[in-house]
């Protein structure tokens, strides 16, 4: 049965503007980050709404796309492997086809050691381009290759190369939110479950670093280890939203609620959390305390597997906007709303199976498959597996 998708509240009132102002730091890494990033993250957000809310797909037979993609996996030697933030639909289709959910870099480990020769990565483009990283050999596809990432954006590879052309003493950490080019460049990749531990041991062995795109999780990291650490001034529009004043009213009204907060938020959000952690640190939060309220400040996709785990809680987004327990939040990102049912099932189809030639068929896939350039995939390969040897 087709999970109804979570809509965020209120976007006929949505404005972008006020969210993607830049509150640029004096710092040496400001003259990099431009009102021309700014102005291509508005462009790709106000396009990806649309297509997020599935606007004119609303008489699709569900039920039938599920039976056929269902097939298709089997057909086209395929899994699923699909992001906690995506349609709750998609969610359920990976459990039960045997695929998983998870964080980006769980999927792509999981897509590594995966027997099926064609990874279907429900998520945006930078996950697909890990997954890709990881597995070489294998064939990536996505749903949509418009799925973008707002982190993943505010950082061009261009950019951040002078950036540490300006800083060749520092060490480059960047967040797996990034480009595959992104992560070619630099000399650590880390994610939100394992940065503090990684930036903690380069501090401590007298690194000084720069990091990249996110700011409120540079900010986050930097207090917490100390590091001495230059910031790119990305940042992530779900997260950014949130608001701390929204924040206490809330809790007020839910007095007995857990917060749940993810490190790409602000820091006074931060500052309000019972659990501060990647998703699924939160996630597991949700299930050991006791509390029968959460206030989540993180992608609404997430309460697919909380409900899940937890159908006893009660869980709620925080407040991006508005005043007090009113407040009617989108956390929401539009770029993962663009996976659904239909355009998996177009990308599926697209797919040649176990008969034909895969390079005849190049145009029918080109609209789905990741491709990376080999001295690419090389070079961000180095950045992965340095993060991914320290974590085992």
């Amino acid at each position: 049965m087709m999970m109804q998708k979570v809509k965020p509240h209120g976007l006929e009132k949505l404005n972008l503007e006020p969210s993607l102002e830049p509150s640029l730091e004096p710092s040496l890494d400001s003259d990099f980050f431009s009102q021309e990033i700014l102005n291509k993250i508005k462009t790709d957000i106000s396009q990806a709404w649309p297509e997020s809310l599935n606007l004119n797909d609303r008489d699709i037979d569900n039920d039938f796309l599920v039976r056929e993609i269902k097939k298709l996996l089997k057909i086209k030697d395929a899994v699923l492997i699909s992001h906690y933030y995506v349609d709750p639909a998609l969610q359920a289709l990976s459990e039960q086809t045997e695929g998983l959910v998870g964080d980006s870099l769980q999927m792509a480990k999981f897509g590594k050691s995966h027997a099926a020769k064609n990874l279907i990565i429900c998520g945006v483009r930078f996950m697909g381009e890990t997954a890709k990283i990881l597995s070489p050999e294998k064939n990536v596809f996505v749903p949509t290759l418009k799925a973008e990432c707002s982190l993943d954006l505010s950082c061009p590879s261009d950019l951040f190369k002078k950036f540490k052309a300006a800083n060749p003493d520092r060490t480059a950490v960047v967040y797996v939110n990034t480009s595959a080019e992104i992560k070619a460049l630099a000399d650590w990749c880390v994610t939100s479950s394992n940065a503090l531990q990684i930036i903690q041991y380069l501090s401590d062995q007298g690194e000084k670093l720069i990091f990249g795109p996110d700011k409120y999780l540079g900010a986050y990291l930097k207090k917490e280890t100390r590091a001495d650490m230059l910031l790119w001034q990305g940042f992530c529009v779900v997260h950014e939203e949130f608001k701390s004043a929204g924040l206490r009213s809330l809790k007020q009204a839910y007095p007995e609620a857990a917060i749940l907060v993810h490190p790409e938020s602000p820091e006074d959000v931060l500052e309000m959390a019972n659990c501060v952690g990647s998703t699924a640190k939160l996630l597991e939060a949700s299930k050991k305390l006791d509390n029968p309220v959460f206030i989540v400040a993180t992608e609404n996709g997430i309460f697919y597997k909380m409900q899940q785990a937890s159908p006893h809680k009660k869980f709620i987004s925080a407040p991006t906007g508005g005043r007090g327990a009113t407040c009617r939040s989108c956390a929401h990102c539009p770029w993962m709303g663009m996976n659904n049912l239909k355009n998996l099932y177009e990308c599926l189809l697209a797919i040649p199976d176990n008969s034909s030639n895969f390079n005849t068929l190049e145009a029918l896939t080109q609209p789905y498959e990741i491709k990376i350039p080999e001295e690419i995939i090389q070079k961000a390969a180095l950045s992965l597996n340095r993060m991914i040897h320290f974590s085992q």
